[in-house]
Order: C-alpha cells, then sequence, then structure tokens
C-alpha cells in the first residue's frame, strides 16, 4: 500500500487504479487528484462544519452508504467533534485540512455534506461535546429541486425569483449546481437560530408559491412536484445537511457541485450546459477563482419577521 506525505501527514493509499465510475471510467486516484486540486476553494466551505459522507466503496453502481460517525481507525490527527443530539452523540470529522480531505477521499467517502453550523468556533480546537440545538446558523440554503419533466432551466429561472424576493429583503444569494438535477442558493448570514433561518426560509418560499403557482412549489408532497420547482428550505433544519461546494456526486458521472455566476443561471437554456466534471471545475477555478468566496465575508442580519 502506498504511503505518501501531505502537508506532513502521512496517508496510506489503497486501489487508486480502482474505477469508481464505470460509466466515465474514473478512478479513486482521479478523485483523490482533482480534491487535492480543489482544496484551496473547497476547505473554507466545510471547515469547523460537522461533515457527513456519502461512502461507495465499490463504486456508484454497487452498495453506498451515508456515514457520519469517524470511523474505526482514524487516524489521532483527524479533528473530530463531538455532536449532541437528542438522544445519542456523534462523532464527526472535522474536513480542516488537505490531509483530511485527502484520507477520507481514500476511503471511498467521496460525496461530502455539511450543515449551515459551525460545530466549533472558527479556529478553534473541539473542546467538549457540542449541543447541536445551541448551534447558530451562519448562512441560509435554498435546495431547488425539479419535477420531471422539469429540469435545471426551471431552477435557473426559480433561481432568478428567489434571488429578487432576497433583494426585496436587504439580501443577497451566491448559486451553484447540486451537482445532479437542481441548484443551491446560498445567503451568507450574522449567526442566527436555525428556527429563525427555517421559518424565513419556509415563508420565503411560500410567498413565491403564491406569486408564482405555475413555477414555484414549497410544499414537499411529491405529487405535486412534477413540472414544478420544488424550492426546499427545510435543509436550514440543524439537523440536515447539503452537498459541500466542489464535491464529487455519486453519479453515472463525475459530476461535481459547482459554483455559478448568476450571468450562466440567467443564459441557461439546456440541461448540459449547467454539467461540470472534474476538469471543468478546475479550469473555471483557473478562470474565476472561487465564486462562493463571497459567502466567507460580509453577512448579512436576518429580517426580523415580527413585522
Amino acid at each position: 500500500m502506498p504511503v505518501t506525505e501531505v502537508e506532513g501527514r502521512r496517508l496510506k493509499l489503497s486501489n487508486l487504479d480502482k474505477v469508481l465510475w464505470p460509466e466515465y471510467g474514473f478512478t479513486k486516484g482521479e478523485a483523490l487528484h482533482y480534491y487535492a486540486q480543489v482544496a484551496d476553494v473547497l476547505l473554507p466551505h466545510v471547515r469547523d462544519r460537522a461533515a457527513s459522507f456519502l461512502r461507495f466503496p465499490d463504486g456508484v453502481d454497487g452498495q453506498r452508504f451515508f456515514a457520519k460517525n469517524a470511523p474505526a481507525g482514524t487516524p489521532e490527527w483527524v479533528s473530530v467533534a463531538d455532536v449532541e443530539l437528542t438522544r445519542s452523540t456523534v462523532h464527526h470529522v472535522l474536513v480542516q485540512d488537505l490531509p483530511t480531505l485527502l484520507w477520507a477521499a481514500n476511503l471511498a467517502a467521496l460525496e461530502l455534506h455539511v450543515p449551515q453550523w459551525k460545530a466549533v468556533d472558527p479556529g478553534a480546537e473541539p473542546a467538549g461535546p457540542v449541543r447541536v440545538d445551541e448551534r447558530l446558523a451562519d448562512r441560509i440554503v435554498f435546495d431547488l429541486d425539479p419535477g420531471a419533466p422539469a429540469t435545471v432551466v426551471e431552477c435557473c429561472r426559480a433561481a432568478l425569483l428567489v434571488r429578487e424576493a432576497l433583494r426585496a429583503d436587504g439580501l443577497d444569494a451566491w448559486p451553484k449546481t447540486s451537482g445532479s438535477k437542481g441548484l443551491h442558493l446560498y445567503v451568507p448570514l450574522a449567526p442566527a437560530s436555525a428556527e429563525a433561518t427555517s421559518a424565513y426560509a419556509k415563508s420565503l418560499a411560500r410567498r413565491l408559491e403564491q406569486e408564482h403557482p405555475e413555477l414555484i412549489l414549497h410544499r414537499m408532497a411529491r405529487k405535486l412536484r412534477p413540472r414544478k420547482v420544488f424550492v426546499d428550505w427545510s435543509q436550514n433544519s440543524r439537523a440536515k445537511t447539503t452537498v459541500a461546494p466542489y464535491a464529487l456526486r455519486a453519479k453515472a458521472r463525475p459530476t461535481v457541485s459547482t459554483p455559478l455566476t448568476w450571468d450562466e443561471v440567467e443564459a441557461c437554456a439546456d440541461p448540459d450546459e449547467l454539467v461540470f466534471l472534474p476538469g471543468d471545475v478546475t479550469e473555471r477555478i483557473a478562470a474565476h477563482g472561487d465564486l462562493l468566496a463571497p459567502l466567507l465575508g460580509d453577512h448579512y442580519d436576518l429580517p426580523d419577521m415580527t413585522d
């Protein structure tokens, strides 16, 4: 088993030639190489957040499982946050650095999901159990999910309406593809409770459904979704996670959850225009840098809903 040193950490890498995306012939080694290339822009968006992983050790066509607890044999240098739930404690990995990112990817933990809150104060080491019901959100996410035959094209139309509504409330949003069928919109926030962010997101989604019932849906019932875009506000719950920016997805092709410009959203006329593979993403980073960098800077105050 080859051993390599990454930023002073020794990593044992295995089965690098194993094809994990058979339709595309994309190997685990190529996945690790991709994550090494994008780490500088990916890590700031996941650092200090309790990570969950979708693992598929036999490839995207094989058995897969969602992993929240750090596995047995986790290196001592991997940061772990003990997150207290109502009836249990989950030992979440914190993806703080490149060695941890590559260690996880080597376990075929290739889809990385994080919540809208941080498990520790930025830059601090975890100190004792973290109570999830005390965590404050520092962003809102809207997950725009198309109901067939609607596609990401309709999601783009809906995204523009969400952005318009947010701006009317003094907020702005930044888009990325989900890496699957839809879009994600993020709003950076001054810390607020998950109850408040969820209530605001639901209120905005409900308002948009009332104003654009032919396109937008805020209710979760699947029977209502055909031909519409479900604006999923529920991922703002403390218990929910969203796939991280720049993360690979376990689809037939190694698609990536990719930051977009609003010009791309406005211009989208075909679903294939917003499908990005690892090589596309590294080229985009070279050309544009991190399009989601504004999420790491100034933050908005959550609108007052008591009026």
